[in-house]
């Protein structure tokens, strides 16, 4: 099969993966996929807008997830928190995912959201920014799913050092019904968080972010980190107190961080979900003894590595694009459109290099289906 694409001329497509599907999660790694929202395409969903949401494709896409052993991540950067999913529909898919998920088993298990402050913007002091925190660990708790805390652009604004961040996450800790998960996301996801943990040196913020780790390890499941830098993961994950997780969040390196010991929890994963949850079965088997099961799950794993980095290349704030397209392409949505008119973040030259490494990686589920969409998207384009 062929397509003319934009920077390439007359493309062949590789033949189709079928990858297996199991619901079975990986025995080795706790692993999570940050899910994306559908955005209802007759809804307005113009920049500034209140999102519209097409809600019965976006927990269908949680039930592929789900189908595929892989933990969800909810209401994350990935479902466009902070960047045109507001608070009243955050709630909303909260409390429908983890609905969902008690069909299936324990929601606490099968899906973890995050709680923020972002329905607090204008929030000007450390008291009001842990309220806003509470009220949002309260409607995750409510809804029975797991607390991943994320960072707040607030806290960012308002705390003057370290022991500001202490001060406010302490409290938090004392809310939680069970260990939670700390969201450490770096400034290329968000430059609003810019000197998180107190200071713009990496170095010193990971001296404070252990320290409470450490105050408070009882309290803590694990910790996301979203840096996207390799060697200062697999420190940080060496000095973490015993039992409390390293969840990588290296879009670009995860093949070897999963592999040298890192959990996972990964906006990537919404989109290579058959291929990570086929490399995790891999990678239980290598450590299990299969000596040859190692080489099986780099070699699932090595051509999603160029597909990520090109999803996640700067600004790497608008990857929720390519995410999103990539849904699109295999058939899990109807349309290609986004909560905050997102779908435009990204060039044509851009989606079609997503293509095309898509195909590569064996990560279209039905290439005439993808071939369609992609012509029509370049015939509106004047292609």
């Amino acid at each position: 099969m062929r397509i003319d694409l934009p920077g390439h001329g007359a493309y062949t497509l590789r033949e189709r993966t079928d990858w297996p599907v199991s619901a079975s999660p990986a025995a080795s790694r706790v692993a999570y996929a940050a899910a994306h929202v559908v955005a209802d395409p007759l809804g307005d969903n113009t920049p500034g807008s209140p999102a519209a949401v097409d809600w019965d494709a976006t927990l269908r896409f949680r039930h592929h997830l789900w189908a595929h052993g892989l933990r969800i991540a909810d209401a994350m950067d990935t479902a466009q928190r902070n960047m045109g999913l507001d608070w009243a529909a955050t709630a909303e898919l909260i409390r429908r995912t983890a609905a969902e998920a008690r069909t299936l088993g324990d929601p606490a298990t099968l899906v973890s959201c995050g709680a923020g402050t972002d329905h607090a913007p204008d929030a000007a002091d450390l008291d009001t920014i842990t309220a806003a925190y509470a009220e949002q660990i309260e409607t995750v708790q409510a809804a029975g799913a797991g607390v991943i805390v994320m960072a707040s652009r607030q806290l960012a604004r308002v705390a003057t050092g370290p022991g500001d961040y202490h001060r406010v996450y302490g409290k938090l800790f004392g809310l939680a019904e069970r260990p939670v998960i700390l969201h450490w996301l770096g400034e290329m996801f968000d430059p609003q968080l810019a000197g998180y943990w107190g200071s713009r040196d990496v170095a010193a913020a990971t001296e404070s972010f252990l320290e409470l780790v450490h105050a408070h390890a009882a309290a803590v499941d694990g910790v996301k980190v979203s840096l996207l830098d390799e060697e200062h993961e697999v420190r940080l994950r060496a000095a973490l107190p015993e039992g409390v997780r390293l969840y990588t969040g290296d879009d670009f390196n995860y093949p070897s961080l999963i592999a040298g010991g890192s959990h996972a929890l990964l906006g990537i994963f919404d989109a290579i979900a058959p291929a990570a949850a086929a490399a995790l079965r891999e990678l239980d088997a290598a450590e299990a003894g299969d000596e040859a099961a190692r080489a099986r799950y780099e070699a699932i794993l090595a051509p999603t590595v160029p597909l990520s980095r090109k999803i996640f290349e700067s600004p790497t704030y608008h990857y929720k694009t390519g995410i999103v397209f990539l849904s699109w392409l295999n058939g899990h949505q109807d349309a290609f459109a986004m909560v905050n008119g997102a779908q435009s973040a990204r060039s044509l030259l851009h989606l079609a290099e997503v293509f095309r490494l898509a195909d590569q990686a064996g990560l279209l589920a039905d290439p005439e289906l993808a071939v369609r969409r992609m012509s029509a998207l370049l015939a509106v384009n004047g292609l």
